[in-house]
């Protein structure tokens, strides 16, 4: 379930070995960004996105991905091709 994700979570899917108050935050806030992402492409409710277990890796390659190039944001344009399949499959929203 992604909302059982934790930071611990995916500092270690990032690989990171320690995790100070600063990471925390930014953890947190890649997470936030990574559910919101996923809300705003697919069209579904936080208590939906809970209903698919594949949203886990999704939120975990674009923390990962926002992470590495240090940004807060995800490019429509240049989304992770695992990433796009699977928010494709669960996408409600006919807007993309």
């Amino acid at each position: 379930m992604v909302s059982k994700i934790t930071v611990t979570d995916i500092a270690n899917y990032i690989r990171l070995s320690e995790i100070d108050d600063n990471e925390k935050t930014l953890l947190t806030n890649l997470k936030k960004v990574a559910v919101d992402f996923i809300k705003s492409y697919t069209g579904l409710s936080d208590k939906e996105i809970d209903k698919h277990e594949d949203f886990v890796i999704v939120v975990y390659v674009l923390c990962q991905d926002m992470y590495d190039n240090r940004i807060l944001y995800v490019e429509k344009s240049n989304l992770n091709k695992v990433v796009e399949t699977i928010l494709g499959m669960h996408c409600v929203n006919l807007l993309w």
